[in-house]
């Protein structure tokens, strides 16, 4: 499996999600585990198997057992998380915000790499979740770590792009099915 082959399932109108997807395959202001992790926890987060097993298969192998362990704790306990500090942060009632989650999420405390990558794949994957909460989080988190601003929205385009891939092909294959039979 390669990038190019999730490239050439893109329809012509997706043009610039390919240039997209390679320009960010060398981006150089994250290092080569960034990277590639930041790439695969944005496809599990886009939850669309085409995507994510293209993705997973170009990027995975450039990942550790361990790193790849870490992008997908990092997806699951964010699929999690993005949901509960979502409904914390968007209900205005105070109260919320002082009872503890009582959701267990060990794993954050020894991810298998560095906590840096680590919470830069959470903010990747709380971006595609939409979690203020905890884009705000794992985004102090990752300056706190030494990263700079642009290897923080550098993650973040890779999310962008990579979910607006797994969406558009989503979309063409929803539209390649006749009506009667989706119904």
């Amino acid at each position: 499996m390669s990038l190019d082959t999730l490239k050439d399932r893109l329809p012509e109108y997706a043009r610039d999600l390919k240039l997209n997807l390679s320009s960010l395959a060398s981006e150089q202001l994250l290092n080569p585990q960034q990277r590639a992790g930041c790439f695969v926890a944005a496809a599990l987060a886009a939850n669309h198997g085409p995507t994510t097993q293209e993705v997973v298969g170009t990027w995975g192998a450039e990942l550790t057992p361990e790193a790849l362990n870490a992008a997908r704790i990092a997806a699951s306990l964010m699929a999690m998380n993005n949901i509960y500090y979502r409904f914390v942060h968007l209900v205005h009632v105070a109260d919320y915000k002082t009872l503890p989650a009582k959701l267990r999420m060990t794993a954050m405390a020894k991810p298998g790499v560095d906590k840096a990558d680590f919470e830069l794949w959470s903010l990747v994957v709380s971006a595609i979740n939409g979690c203020g909460m905890c884009l705000e989080a794992h985004e102090k988190a990752c300056r706190d770590h030494g990263m700079s601003v642009e290897q923080i929205q550098a993650a973040v385009r890779i999310a962008a792009t990579v979910h607006a891939v797994a969406r558009t092909l989503s979309a063409e294959e929803a539209l390649s099915v006749p009506l009667a039979q989706a119904a």
